[in-house]
């Protein structure tokens, strides 16, 4: 059955998002602050800024207006950048109908807060009953969904029923969807597998091959399960596609900002030209600060993270980073990440 659904906003993921929709049948208002990019999307039928060389469907509308958006709207799919996500909920929260689906597809924490996207929305939204909230995430590139690249993705809720409107939503012959009810776990794999490609794109910037990048993946995931599970997730989510899955996708890919944003990083730029060479939104970078605050607030060790917040933040040669983390003190590999677990979850 076609719906109505509104998607803010028009960046690359969220116009991916809305082509899904659009092709499985339902209407779809896209919301942007920008006026060009408005007439644009509704008048020649492309993004070029984000998605080039892409036809938009035409049940794709945009519009500046947050309250024409929403108007009549059964699902509200949010993609604004983490720092961001609060002012966007906050405006939706003054037009959204409560019996709406409500999904975001953002990865990344509050950079002033550390919260996850899910805390900020409930807080922004206070009306909507936040266990129905959903998080849309997994192995996912904008720039494959759009051609139809088989694509699988996981989505997230405390009440599966919601998870299941979302699932149904999405679900399409290219664009497969699976069901979580572990929000945190799916959140925070999400957020911090970014580092992690910021560090594989380092290696690679200066040169230190396919090895190297299997051991940051490797020992970045032991990362992720170690605050994943200190901040009560399931660490069965880090083995599934919001996990592996995406870590894989985001440090192996052309498509992926934050490799690119390490590999220029790795061949001595930096980090402002790399920024504004980039043009859009490097989740990784502010996620890297947010990540090392809170593995010192919970005494997680987390040494990939701390190597690039001293790289991004205090001026270290990534090759002295690179090499200081070879140099670490010699431990097991299996332990600690299932003590973490032990304790934190069967426990």
């Amino acid at each position: 059955m076609a719906r109505k659904a509104a998607v803010m906003v028009a960046g690359s993921w969220g116009t991916a998002l809305a082509t899904v929709l659009a092709n499985n049948g339902h209407e779809v208002a896209l919301w942007s602050r920008n006026e060009e990019q408005v007439q644009e999307i509704n008048t020649q039928h492309t993004n070029q800024r984000f998605l080039r060389d892409v036809t938009l469907s035409e049940r794709i509308r945009a519009t500046a207006s947050m309250e024409e958006a929403l108007k009549g709207a059964e699902a509200v799919i949010l993609v604004a950048p983490s720092s961001a996500m609060r002012q966007v909920a906050a405006q939706v929260g003054r037009y959204l109908d409560p019996a709406s689906v409500l999904v975001h597809a953002t990865k990344g924490f509050e950079p002033e807060t550390l919260k996850r996207m899910t805390r900020v929305i409930a807080e922004e939204i206070p009306a909507y009953d936040p266990s129905r909230l959903v998080v849309l995430s997994g192995p996912s590139h904008a720039e494959e969904v759009v051609l139809r690249c088989p694509t699988t993705t996981v989505v997230a809720s405390e009440q599966i029923e919601a998870a299941e409107a979302v699932q149904d939503l999405f679900m399409s012959g290219y664009f497969r969807v699976y069901t979580n009810p572990d929000v945190t776990g799916v959140e925070i794999a999400g957020a911090l597998k970014n580092i992690i490609a910021l560090g594989v794109g380092m290696s690679d910037g200066l040169g230190y091959g396919d090895n190297a990048k299997a051991a940051l993946m490797t020992r970045g995931l032991a990362e992720i399960v170690r605050l994943g599970v200190k901040m009560e997730a399931n660490p069965l989510t880090f083995a599934g596609l919001a996990g592996i899955g995406d870590l894989i996708v985001t440090c192996t890919s052309r498509h992926s900002r934050n490799w690119n944003a390490g590999y220029l990083l790795g061949q001595g730029k930096p980090l402002q030209e790399v920024l504004d060479h980039m043009g859009m939104v490097v989740e990784g970078v502010k996620t890297t600060r947010s990540a090392s605050v809170l593995s010192r607030e919970l005494d997680v060790k987390m040494p990939i993270t701390d190597a690039l917040y001293e790289v991004l933040f205090e001026g270290k040669n990534p090759k002295d980073a690179v090499e200081d983390l070879m140099g670490r003190v010699r431990t097991h590999e299996i332990e600690e990440v299932a003590q973490a677990a032990a304790s934190n979850w069967i426990g």
